[in-house]
Parts: structure tokens; sequence; C-alpha cells
């Protein structure tokens, strides 16, 4: 059981790793954009480029970030089920949830948009805009690594619920919400 939670570990540093850096858009959103609106209202200029930088960082924060927010519990569920389980009960919803819910549904989307991601590439599609960001085909591939990315934290989740099944982990303590 040893090698299940060495290769759970594995995939949990890459989310935590790329989700940590990445978090780091939301900053550069919020930076970029109040530059953007002090140099269209301050000084009256403006850049396609600049303001599609925001939309870039906006998709690649969401998107890169959704296994890092996996990881850590962070995605919607549905509490009437989950909330007042036992661990083991809490180890066997997050396996079927991910084997039946998640997996197949970031199949189904890495299946779809393949041939959307690769037609892009092929012609190394560009912005519709003449002074936009000349990368469309490299943020469309990012539809592809999400897809990965939350396939790989899925196959983690369900190595932790097994590990959690047969007791070689213990369950994680979740974080108590306070409501006001």
């Amino acid at each position: 059981m040893t090698g299940l939670a060495s290769i759970a570990r594995r995939i949990d540093g890459f989310s935590d790793f790329v989700g940590k850096y990445v978090s780091w858009l939301a900053l550069v959103m919020v930076l970029v954009q109040f530059a953007v609106v002090l140099a269209r209202y301050v000084f009256g200029i403006g850049s396609i480029a600049v303001q599609e930088t925001i939309i870039y960082s906006h998709a690649l924060l969401f998107m890169l970030g959704s296994a890092y927010t996996l990881l850590h519990g962070g995605h919607v569920r549905v509490d009437i089920f989950y909330a007042d389980t036992t661990p083991k009960t809490k180890a066997i919803i997050d396996a079927l949830g991910t084997l039946f819910f998640l997996i197949p549904v970031c199949l189904v989307i890495l299946l779809l948009s393949w041939s959307y991601v690769a037609k892009s590439w092929e012609i190394l599609e560009i912005s519709r805009e003449t002074s936009g960001i000349p990368f469309v085909y490299g943020l469309k591939t990012v539809i592809v690594i999400f897809c990965g990315m939350m396939i790989l934290q899925g196959i983690s989740t369900i190595l932790h619920s097994i590990l959690i099944l047969t007791g070689h982990e213990k369950p994680h303590e979740e974080e108590k919400l306070e409501v006001i």
C-alpha cells in the first residue's frame, strides 16, 4: 500500500505545485485590469493585447487551478449525502463520485475538445484582433491539460479513498466553516 500512497503523494504534490504558482495569476489579473482602466480613462490609450492578457490569465487560473482546488476540497459537494457521514463512508462517496462522475466527464471533455484543439494547432490560430495575442492555440491547449490534471487528481482521490478504507491512511480533518 505504500506504493499507492507514494503515487497519490506525487500527484498531490504536482497539483499543489501548479496551483500555488497559478494562483499568482489572480494578482496579475487585478494589476493588469487596474493598468487597463488607468491607461484608458486617465491617459486615453488602450491595448487589445493587454486586455486579452486578462482573459488568458483568467482561463489559466481556473483551468490549471482546478486540480489544486479538488486536492484541497474546494469544489462543490452535495452535502446532503456527505456532511454527517463517517470518514469511511466519505471515502466511498469520494471514490465512487470520482470514478463515475469526475473522470467520465473529464474524458468526454477531452474527447470532444481534442479535434477543436488540434485544428487550432494546425493553423496556429491567432487572435481575431489584429493587435491581439497570437497564441490562441496555446490557450485552447489548456483544455486538454485541464482534463489531464483533473483525471490525475481524481486518481489520487481514489487512491486516498482506498488507503482510508483499508486503514493505511487517516482521514483528513475537514475545516468547519462558521455560519454567522
